[in-house]
């Protein structure tokens, strides 16, 4: 082989093995930080400061939720479900949360089983995760999976008889979880949400994340769009003031926007 077909080929061959090894790098590179379980372990997501809780198809406040509650009597409901483009946060050096999910129970009584994701900046870096909780429990984080913004996710609760499952299913990364349970300790079925939220981190309420818009379509329960349950309408307000924190838009036909105001 000459001098130049030498050269020729020791330069094809180190930009190969270049390329190769930029690759699983970049693809690291563009994926996020995700949630493990020694994060969601210190975070739920119980209703905090609500205003009003006996009224029905009425706007009321909360602390941490933001979105809408169809109530009613024992048993009236057994089934939410709803869909959702992940939300993609913007991050500072701030360390913040923010969750969507839907749930059985919770606006009326301690028991709530709910499943959704999440989309938090700690240590100033974007960090997703999924989810599924029943109270009085913390969060489980589901394993094996990715989390990106974009994602396409649907959201399922269902009450059989007996027991409570659980299913998120994420239609762009291809993956789908199920977790059954026997639910909450005195469950009544007693109202459906399907909700924005900070959650409740270390005991406390935590500052909610930047998510911009995440616009919920399909929301259901018992199988009949959301909004024909006449379901009240939660912003979410600050402790010390009534300055919105997260606001609902109108719900139709299942569908309803909900935007980030402040942390």
């Amino acid at each position: 082989m000459s001098p130049r077909s030498s050269a020729g080929f020791v330069l094809v061959t180190a930009a190969a093995l270049t390329a190769a090894l930029a690759t699983p790098s970049s693809a690291a590179s563009n994926t996020p930080a995700q949630l493990t379980q020694s994060i969601a372990s210190h975070e739920s997501h119980t209703l905090r400061g609500l205003a009003q809780p006996g009224k029905v198809n009425a706007t009321v406040s909360s602390t941490n939720w933001s979105g809408y509650a169809a109530t009613g009597s024992t048993g009236a409901y057994t089934s939410v479900t709803s869909s959702w483009t992940q939300p993609t946060v913007t991050c500072s050096s701030a360390t913040t949360y923010s969750s969507f999910w839907v749930g059985l129970d919770g606006y009326s009584n301690s028991a709530l089983e709910q499943t959704g994701t999440e989309a938090d900046c700690i240590g100033g870096k974007a960090t997703y995760g999924a989810w599924w909780e029943v109270l009085p429990a913390s969060e489980s984080a589901y394993s094996g999976v990715t989390v990106k913004g974009g994602d396409k996710f649907t959201a399922t609760v269902t009450y059989t008889g007996s027991t409570f499952t659980m299913t998120l299913a994420d239609s762009t990364e291809g993956w789908t979880k199920t977790t059954t349970h026997a639910g909450s300790s005195g469950f009544k079925n007693a109202s459906a949400e399907v909700v924005a939220e900070a959650p409740e981190v270390g005991g406390s309420v935590a500052s909610l994340a930047n998510f911009g818009t995440v616009t919920f379509t399909g929301a259901k329960a018992n199988g009949s769009n959301l909004d024909t349950f006449s379901p009240n309408e939660i912003v979410m307000t600050k402790s010390s003031s009534s300055a919105v924190r997260a606001q609902p838009g109108s719900i139709s036909a299942g569908s309803f926007a909900d935007v980030w105001k402040a942390s």
